[in-house]
């Protein structure tokens, strides 16, 4: 029998953490609690979690952030996730250094992670991402 796909962001997180990934504190955002405040909008994510990879050594304490491990983003159709993609990663190519990150992008679902990784330990994400909508 097929295992269901996630349906939101924190089922993602959850098949990520199955798959072995050192995923530790997590942040599941709301509309009221998104410092973006994009969530639910319109063309926007409809689920959110930010969360720490336990692999990353930080001086940051207690910050969920995408540099202290990474984000995942839902949305409702593919046409709005690939729109928040290539928003996300124009501004890391353009503005370089601190916007710098991997995002990978799988159908309804962007995940973003962080550039302390070395490019072999990020394409784990890339690689449980695939795995979990094949």
């Amino acid at each position: 029998m097929e295992k269901p796909k996630p349906a939101n962001a924190s089922e993602v997180v959850k098949s990520m953490k199955e798959s072995g990934l050192h995923i530790g504190k997590t942040e599941t955002y709301t509309a009221s609690n998104d410092p973006n405040n994009l969530l639910g909008r319109p063309g926007q994510y409809t689920s959110k979690v930010n969360f720490v990879d336990t692999s990353i050594k930080t001086d940051v304490i207690n910050s969920i952030e995408v540099t202290n491990g990474g984000s995942v983003e839902m949305f409702d159709n593919e046409e709005d996730a690939k729109n928040r993609y290539d928003y996300i990663s124009g501004i890391a190519k353009k503005m370089g250094g601190p916007f710098s990150e991997y995002d990978y992008l799988e159908g309804k679902v962007l995940i973003r992670v962080s550039k302390e990784f070395t490019p072999d330990q990020a394409k784990r994400y890339e690689k449980a991402l695939k795995d979990i909508f094949k």
